[in-house]
């Protein structure tokens, strides 16, 4: 059984959830290793992503496990069988990780959600605004580094324009529109990017203004990826070296809370698409 030196989030993912059904099942790693002809060091290699397993292999433990959710199934058998290349792997080794494994999860996804109040949503940002951003990364980056993660995040920018997008939807903060990451010319033409996504059928932007009353939500920014089944959802935090994964139960749950809350909170589309217009001749 061949290990991974540094196996990707998906792959860890794969492992966690199989972990997860042996954990519901009541079984020890012993026991399900047995089940492969395999010792408890293989099977921790498998449930920790240093170690793939085959459609046979993984339908096998999840009949073991007495794993009735055919359709969690057979998003687990497609993880392990999946031996996608994307555009994100000519950065391996030259970005952190975290970068390429977000890519990768945004490429599987099957919605993506935003909620930022300071900063307009990387996916949403232009070429000149994720510089400005990069740029005050303290300490600051190499300029090769600095140019590395800018072009990195306008390709990231694939999932909502290619042929087939997944539905993506942005709360944004008015504070978010208003900071000036750049001089005012930047942030016209940020704001029209913004304007321009909104306009896409696959895209809702909403904002939530300042004078709204009782607002109690505002915080660090979040973003949501949806898997093929719910239970594959992944909270995506900040973080300095690129973006957390995260996805446990409590987690996932407490953000479609949050989400859904600022959802109710802000304007409608077509009211937030106004709302921006009226902040672009103010500048």
């Amino acid at each position: 059984m061949a290990t991974r030196r540094n196996p990707t989030a998906r792959q860890v993912r794969l492992g966690t959830e199989l972990r997860k059904l042996r954990d519901a099942a009541g079984l020890k790693a012993t026991e399900a290793a047995a089940l492969l002809g395999a010792n408890s060091a293989q099977m921790s290699h498998i449930e920790f992503g240093i170690a793939g397993v085959s459609e046979e292999r993984l339908r096998r433990l999840a009949a073991h496990y007495s794993c009735t959710d055919g359709e969690l199934v057979e998003a687990l058998v497609a993880m392990a069988t999946d031996r996608t290349r994307g555009w994100w792997e000519e950065y391996r080794g030259l970005l952190p990780t975290p970068f390429l494994d977000l890519s990768e999860l945004e490429h599987h996804a099957t919605f993506r959600w935003d909620v930022d109040f300071l900063r307009v949503p990387g996916l949403l940002q232009t070429e000149e605004y994720a510089h400005g951003v990069f740029s005050h990364r303290v300490p600051e980056l190499p300029q090769r580094e600095l140019a590395l993660r800018v072009e990195h995040r306008m390709k990231r920018r694939t999932i909502v324009e290619r042929d087939q997008p997944i539905p993506y939807e942005a709360v944004v903060h008015e504070a978010a529109l208003r900071i000036r990451v750049g001089d005012r010319t930047a942030s016209r033409a940020q704001l029209a990017r913004v304007l321009e996504y909104s306009e896409a059928d696959h895209v809702t932007v909403r904002v939530i203004p300042f004078d709204l009353d009782g607002f109690t939500d505002a915080g660090s920014a979040m973003g949501y990826a949806g898997g093929a089944v719910s239970k594959l959802d992944t909270v995506v935090r900040d973080a300095p070296h690129g973006s957390a994964l995260v996805d446990s139960e409590a987690q996932l749950g407490s953000f479609r809370t949050l989400f859904r809350r600022v959802e109710g909170a802000s304007l409608e589309p077509e009211r937030s698409r106004d709302f921006i217009h009226r902040l672009t001749k103010e500048l």
